[in-house]
C-alpha cells in the first residue's frame, strides 16, 4: 500500500526550522517529535537561514504571478480597445 504524502504548511515548516536552530534538541530528537525526516528538518533550517519565513509560503508568489497575468492581459484588451 502506498503512503500519501503529507504536505505542510509554511507555519509548521518554520516552527520547526525555528527548534532546530533554537539547538535545545537534536536534529534526531526534532525528527521523531515531530515524525518528519531528518533530512527535511535540516532543509527547512537551512532555508529559514538564508530566507526567511517567507520561503516557505508559495501562495503569495502564485497569487502574485496570477495578479500580474490578469493586469498584463486587461492592459492588453485595453489597447486593442482603442481605436
Amino acid at each position: 500500500m502506498v503512503k500519501k504524502r503529507r504536505r505542510h504548511t509554511a507555519a509548521y515548516k518554520f516552527r520547526i526550522a525555528l527548534e532546530a536552530l533554537e539547538g535545545s534538541k537534536t536534529i534526531g530528537q526534532l525528527s521523531s517529535e515531530h515524525e518528519v525526516n531528518p533530512k527535511m528538518i535540516r532543509a527547512w533550517k537551512r532555508r529559514l537561514l538564508e530566507g526567511g519565513p517567507s520561503v516557505f509560503a508559495r501562495n503569495g508568489e502564485r497569487r502574485q504571478r496570477e495578479q500580474e497575468a490578469q493586469e498584463a492581459e486587461l492592459y492588453e484588451q485595453m489597447a486593442a480597445a482603442r481605436p
